[in-house]
């Protein structure tokens, strides 16, 4: 889940695994897998940023000393 704004201010978190794609026009807008969209204030680099950080904590594997 990663943190977001929407226009308007309104803070929502959001499952960063149905992202499909992110687009900059000059607005940033997610169109998730679900064909739901959300123009947000984050700059596209900012989401990616986000969504690369929580798939990296998701899918963090601890290494184990032998």
């Amino acid at each position: 889940m990663i943190k977001l704004t929407r226009i308007n201010g309104e803070e929502f978190v959001l499952n960063a695994e149905l992202i499909q794609y992110v687009e900059s026009r000059p607005d940033t807008f997610i169109t998730l897998t679900t064909a739901e969209r959300f123009i947000v204030r984050e700059p596209m680099d900012e989401v990616v940023k986000r969504t690369l950080d929580h798939a990296r904590a998701v899918r963090f594997v601890p290494s184990f000393a032998r």
